[in-house]
């Protein structure tokens, strides 16, 4: 699994115009799933998240964790974080996951989050999606889960 964390004051996800998600404070995810990913990769990655300590204390240090703060997460799904653009002009997709396996992983992967104590909206799974959101900081980091 590949994940771009962006560190967030608010972000909204809307499809054919309509909101579908929506968050103040926290993180958005854009959760790309490769053909080998399994349910170890969301568990690993979700806990990862949860923990990362990215937010501010007192003293301006980024020692603080999305729970720490009571932030929120606004996860949507992405099939082109494993585009590779190595040659040609246009991406070529062959390493993201099949749309059954990857939605399976990524509704893994958001379910491991809610456990967790975390309140979470997302876009919806394969849907062209216009995701808006404060960056904070800018705070923007890639994980992955291999």
């Amino acid at each position: 699994m590949r994940i771009v964390v962006q560190r967030s004051k608010d972000a909204q996800v809307k499809v054919a115009g309509n909101v579908v998600g929506k968050i103040n404070k926290g993180f958005v995810l854009l959760v790309g799933v490769t053909h080998d990913d399994s349910e170890e990769d969301a568990k690993y990655l979700a806990e990862k998240i949860t923990h990362l300590r990215v937010f501010e204390d007192d003293n301006m240090k980024m020692n603080l964790s999305l729970l720490d703060v009571g932030g929120e997460i606004l996860s949507v799904s992405q099939f082109t974080l494993y585009g590779d653009c190595r040659k040609g002009r246009r991406p070529n997709f062959m390493e993201a996951a099949r749309p059954e396996h990857a939605e399976k992983i990524y509704e893994h992967f958001n379910r491991l989050l809610v456990e967790q104590g975390i309140r979470i909206e997302t876009g919806q799974f394969g849907a062209m999606m216009d995701v808006q959101l404060t960056n904070d900081g800018p705070v923007t980091l890639i994980l992955e889960s291999k």
